[in-house]
């Protein structure tokens, strides 16, 4: 049993590390003398692999994918070994300024590889400090590629001089000594074209391949793979240990970043099951709930309900539509335009709060059903004067006017006001703004344990910025606190509510290319989502409304795990995109919101529906 142990031993360490996570250093710069900057591309993009095809000529090594192409001054010594040198001995006698990246130089003979070697012996001479190993660990591999000596003549070579190895080959203890690596052709073995998942007989053909290389403790490559994202992390799962491609700078920023493009979420949380008494039902509405994910697309929610193991409170809703949400003078829209949209029922510029592409002031909807007698509250978790939140309150031409926005709280008729930033209120142009929002009527809170203590009344609850700061960075249940206590504060008007809340920072995640800070904030909002159904499915006489004033970042779902809770993206843009947003509707009238529609329309049919029973 103890020789079967030691024999199955180097399977099982070489399994646990091909389950590694590979990085920009497992790059394989494949055809590296095609780029626009040989080598140096590659190497600042931090390849740990850089390929050059080599042809002997007059006494010297050219780089060329054929002879035809070769051209004075493109030498092995010129674009590969003096600037490699030079940075290595910038570098302190290491190939990278980081340690733990290493290099090899993979030289691909084409052909004559008796000459050729020689030569390349000759060209590496003034190099010996450079390319010394095995003698210096810290030194660049030189890997010797395409015609090769045969393995028994391996021992003929300086020990510095490395073979790229071959599945098929049989390889004595000794000669395995100078393999660095084990490539194959990919497309001898599959017809995968590198788009979705391998054939489950391929998979287990390929990774029979790899898993004979790592049980020699060798890294293995397929070349001819497809260069892309999908491909690289399906690779990846094999256990492949060199990402080959010829776009070093996308493999780097892939990786570099993967980190911002990867959440996991082990334990889900629970969702919350309605009773769908009322839902579709043609009866009285008398309260309505807007809540609005900002920045939440179709591609987030699905990000979202991943990795929460393929549950959501929003995707409870039976009935659904889209919004389109061009603004009056862009497609696409900012969340200014977006927001006043469905707060007024109009199209505006983007920038532009509450009102038209004209500057007149529009009437928002709270300000409207305030003459039906029905009292409104506007939450965010983050700013409060900020675009969303201020496009029910305030009328500015411009988004960044905080001040004026805080201001424009004297001219409102909501009556619940919750979200950050004291310092555009207690700190205001308007010297008396405090006191005359309190001559208002409104009372003046600044935390939410203050704003649970009350019953009834007006309130304005200016948040420090810790209290709304990313849920990842410890936020805790604001946003859903927050909700609670206003629905329990306006439920006491005998004439209904509107309630506005917005997950703000789904936006945020969106803008800085970030999923695990998206995903978090959406899983916030999404539990808010859950007191807002379980309030309608009590009430009976509640219409909540889930939705988005745009869709930020042009996210994309390269790989996903239901089971595990993960995901992994990728982002078009920092900014925001023109896609239709969902708009899901739960309680008496949600029928009303299923189809395509501008947003404009989300105002209309709330309107219509609250005050027309």
């Amino acid at each position: 049993m103890k020789n079967l142990l030691l024999l199955f031993l180097p399977c099982l360490l070489f399994s646990d590390s091909h389950a590694q996570t590979l990085t920009t250093n497992h790059a394989h710069s494949h055809n590296d003398y095609k780029q626009n900057i040989p080598f140096l591309k590659a190497y600042y993009a931090g390849a740990g692999s850089i390929e050059a095809d080599v042809y002997l000529l007059n006494g010297k090594l050219y780089v060329a994918h054929e002879r035809k192409e070769i051209a004075e001054g493109r030498t092995l010594n010129e674009l590969y070994l003096k600037p490699l040198a030079a940075l290595f001995r910038k570098n302190n006698g290491m190939a990278y300024p980081d340690p733990s990246q290493t290099l090899q130089l993979v030289i691909d003979i084409k052909e004559d590889h008796v000459h050729v070697i020689s030569q390349l012996i000759k060209e590496l001479a003034p190099y010996q400090d450079v390319f010394n190993a095995p003698a210096n660990k810290n030194s660049v591999k030189i890997v010797l590629s395409g015609d090769m000596p045969e393995p028994a003549l391996f021992s003929n070579y300086p020990d510095y001089i490395y073979y790229d190895g071959r599945p098929n080959n049989t390889y004595s203890t000794d000669q395995l000594k100078h393999i660095a690596m084990i490539s194959d052709n990919l497309a001898d073995y599959t017809k995968w074209n590198g788009k979705g998942s391998l054939t489950a007989p391929d998979s287990i053909k390929l990774q029979k391949l790899i898993n004979s290389a790592h049980a020699k403790h060798k890294p293995f490559r397929f070349w001819a793979t497809q260069d892309s994202p999908n491909s690289w992390i399906q690779l990846e799962k094999l256990g492949v240990d060199w990402i080959n491609t010829d776009h070093p700078e996308q493999v780097h920023d892939f990786y570099v970043n993967r980190y911002k493009l990867m959440y996991v979420n082990p334990v889900s949380y629970p969702v919350y099951t309605p009773t769908y008494k009322t839902d579709g039902a043609n009866k009285k509405i008398k309260n309505i709930i807007l809540l609005i994910g900002d920045g939440m697309g179709l591609a987030e929610i699905q990000a979202g309900l991943t990795t929460n193991h393929g549950h959501l409170n929003m995707l409870q809703c039976r009935y659904m539509g889209f919004s389109q949400t061009a603004a009056a003078n862009s497609d696409n829209t900012d969340s200014a335009a977006g927001a006043t949209a469905m707060a007024a029922g109009v199209k505006t510029n983007n920038r532009y709060i509450g009102v038209n592409a004209q500057g007149k002031m529009l009437t928002n909807l709270p300000d409207t059903l305030a003459h039906y007698g029905i009292k409104s509250g506007i939450i965010s978790c983050g700013d409060i004067t900020d675009a969303t939140p201020a496009a029910f309150y305030a009328h500015e031409p411009e988004r960044s006017s905080s001040q004026a926005i805080a201001a424009d709280m004297l001219q409102s008729k909501i009556d619940v006001l919750v979200g950050s930033n004291q310092k555009s209120f207690f700190n205001n142009a308007d010297k008396s703004l405090i006191t005359k929002l309190q001559k208002n009527k409104f009372q003046i809170d600044t935390t939410l344990a203050d704003f649970n203590n009350v019953k009834n009344g007006k309130h304005i609850v200016l948040l420090n910025d810790s209290a709304t700061k990313p849920i990842k960075n410890g936020r805790g249940d604001m946003l859903r606190a927050s909700l609670l206590q206003t629905i329990k504060v306006l439920s006491t008007n005998k004439n209904g509510f509107f309630i506005m809340a917005e997950g703000a920072q789904i936006d945020h995640g969106g803008h800085e290319n970030d999923l695990p800070f998206l995903i978090t904030e959406l899983h916030d909002f999404d539990k808010t989502v859950a007191e807002a159904l379980k309030f309608a499915d009590k009430d009976g006489e509640t219409l909540v409304i889930i939705t988005a004033d745009h869709e930020t970042g042009g996210l994309s779902l390269l790989d996903a795990s239901t089971a595990k809770g993960m995901v992994l993206g990728n982002f078009s843009t920092n900014d925001h995109t023109s896609i239709n947003v969902p708009v899901l509707a739960y309680g008496p009238g949600s029928q009303h919101f299923i189809g395509t529609y501008q947003n404009t329309e989300i105002f209309h049919k709330l309107l219509n529906l609250i005050t027309n029973n």
